[in-house]
C-alpha cells in the first residue's frame, strides 16, 4: 500500500511512517523543510516535499496513493490563523486532492473536544473549531474517512493497549506511539470506514480494538 502522511515530521507521523514502512507499505511523508528528510528516511519512509500552506493544491503529491493520513497541525502557541490554514485548511486541501484523484482511503488525526468546541475555553476554542470543521468537510466528502481523536497526548512508550469508543466526550491521556500505531492497523481494517472515535490508553490490544471499531 502507498501511504501519503501529511505533516510527515510530527511525533505521530514518524512512528506511523516506521509501522508502516517496517510492515513493508510505501510509506511517503508531507514535509516543508529539506532538513527533515533524513528523519524520515531514518525510519524508511519517503520524504515528499511541499507546503501545505502555500501550495494550492495537494493533488502532486497524493497521485498513485492508496491512501492518505492527516497528521499534520498547527502546533501549540501558534495563533488563530494558522490554525484555520493548517488544521482546518491544510485538511481541506488534502480531502479535495483525495477526491479529484479518486484516493477514497483517509484517515484523520482529531481532537477530544471536536464534538462540541463551543464548550472550550481560551486558545482552544479556535483549535477545536478548526478541527471540527475539518472533520464535518471530511466527513460530507462521499470518502471512505477514519476520524481517530486522541486524548491528551505523551510521550511515554507505548503499552500496545487501549479504549476505543464512539461514545464521545471522553477524557483521559494516550501515548503517541499508540496514536500511530492504531492509525496503521485502521488502514487494513475496512469496519472503521465511517467511524469517529476517541482513543485513550486502556484495557485492549490495539488489534482488537481497531476491529471491534463499528
Amino acid at each position: 500500500m502507498d501511504v501519503l502522511v501529511v505533516g510527515g515530521h510530527g511525533k505521530i507521523a514518524l512512528q506511523l511512517l516506521g509501522l508502516l514502512a517496517a510492515r513493508g507499505d510505501r510509506a511517503r511523508g508531507l514535509i516543508r523543510k529539506p532538513e527533515q528528510a533524513a528523519d524520515l528516511e531514518a525510519v524508511g519512509a519517503v520524504p515528499v516535499l511541499g507546503d501545505l500552506e502555500a501550495d494550492a493544491s495537494l493533488e502532486p503529491y497524493v497521485k498513485g496513493a492508496d491512501a492518505v493520513v492527516f497528521a499534520a497541525g498547527a502546533g501549540p502557541g501558534s495563533g488563530d490563523a494558522r490554525k484555520a490554514t493548517v488544521d482546518l485548511g491544510g485538511a481541506v486541501k488534502l480531502t479535495d486532492a483525495a477526491k479529484a484523484l479518486g484516493v477514497r482511503r483517509y484517515v484523520m488525526i482529531s481532537s477530544i473536544g471536536a464534538q462540541d468546541p463551543g464548550a472550550a475555553t481560551g486558545s482552544m476554542v479556535p483549535y477545536l473549531k478548526a478541527k471540527a470543521d475539518a472533520d464535518r468537510y471530511l466527513i460530507d466528502s462521499g470518502l471512505d474517512w477514519t476520524i481517530i481523536r486522541p486524548g491528551g497526548l505523551t510521550d511515554e512508550p507505548g503499552t500496545g493497549r487501549v479504549r476505543l469508543t464512539t461514545d464521545l466526550g471522553g477524557r483521559a491521556s494516550v501515548p503517541r506511539a499508540d496514536v500511530a500505531a492504531v492509525l496503521a492497523e485502521a488502514l487494513l481494517v475496512p469496519s472503521t470506514i465511517g467511524v469517529v472515535a476517541e482513543l485513550f490508553t486502556g484495557d485492549v490490544p490495539i488489534g482488537d480494538a481497531v476491529r471491534a471499531l463499528r
